[in-house]
């Protein structure tokens, strides 16, 4: 059979778009492969400076490759990404200028960090699926029965959601449309908690240790008159520094920063501060930059000190 002219041109050039998707989809899922195994590389960095410059560039890549040819394991290392960009450097620069009393940085940075979790809460959903993007924020009946429904594999990307949301919480404390969703963010971090109980711990043990760290932010977060609650945050504080074996130094930092300092602590906060000053970032080479960032931190509280238990 003959093709008409127009019948044959209008055939190339569809052979030649859905050759060109084949490789434009291909070259992306190589790409993701290469990432996704790259990844722990960031995480080993001992430079704040080099990671805190490297990580937008790296995340605007990787969300273009998304754009071009969505793909699964691209959405994972966006959802850590964001997060974890959020929470180590955008929120670093807010204390940076809360210390200077620059109201107009820290009010810029906020916006910032909100709209870095809210990505990361995002592309979680994009795992989690349709459902749980709209059942969690619909009344507590439908939260508990759509939290019930979520198996092992919703386990991560469920705690990354929930992450993302309490986070975003804690940047907007003065937001009742926000603060409306601390309950349904504790009940995320709940499940996640319970998913850990019934389908054992995950094999990266900071994974194991980030839903009782964003608990315990969240417990130490509002006044006890919202549902704040030292106590509670502390049970969930020594819990994320005993599966990490102590090596996860971000953990005690946030312990003493967040507990200690509420409890009116001061010799437990010192010396809590002290003791991860006093252990070097490379106990865990696989988690460098995490403790790179304990130090930063633990060195900027203490010299905090005398203006956060003023005698």
């Amino acid at each position: 059979m003959r093709l008409l002219p127009g019948l044959m041109a209008v055939t190339l050039l569809a052979g030649s778009v859905g050759c060109g998707n084949f490789i434009l989809n291909t070259t992306v899922d190589t790409t993701s492969k290469v990432l996704a195994r790259a990844q722990p590389s960031l995480k080993m960095e001992s430079d704040y400076e080099m990671a805190a410059r490297a990580i937008p560039g790296a995340l605007k890549t990787i969300e273009g490759f998304y754009v071009a040819s969505p793909n699964m394991r691209l959405v994972k290392i966006l959802t850590e990404g964001y997060c974890q960009y959020g929470t180590a450097f955008v929120e670093d620069e807010i204390e940076r200028a809360q210390i200077a009393k620059d109201r107009e940085a820290e009010a810029y940075h906020s916006v910032r960090a909100t709209k870095m979790f809210i990505r990361c809460m995002n592309y979680a959903f994009i795992q989690l699926g349709k459902k749980f993007e709209e059942d969690l924020f619909k009344d507590t009946d439908t939260v508990t029965k759509r939290l019930a429904s979520a198996g092992c594999g919703h386990r991560t990307p469920l705690m990354w959601a929930a992450v993302g949301l309490a986070s975003a919480i804690n940047q907007n404390k003065d937001r009742v449309e926000m603060l409306a969703h601390i309950d349904t963010a504790k009940s995320m971090l709940r499940r996640v908690i319970e998913l850990d109980g019934k389908c054992g711990l995950p094999a990266d043990r900071t994974l194991a240790a980030l839903p009782h760290i964003a608990m315990g932010m969240a417990y130490t977060g509002l006044d006890k008159s919202l549902g704040g609650d030292p106590d509670k945050a502390t049970e969930h504080f020594e819990t994320a520094i005993e599966v990490t074996e102590g090596k996860y130094l971000l953990a005690e930092v946030l312990y003493a920063r967040r507990v200690d300092f509420r409890k009116h602590d001061r010799k437990s906060f010192h010396a809590r501060l002290m003791k991860v000053l006093g252990t070097s970032p490379s106990i865990w080479p696989e988690q460098r930059l995490a403790n790179e960032i304990a130090h930063r931190r633990a060195r900027r509280y203490l010299s905090l000190e005398e203006e956060l238990f003023p005698s």
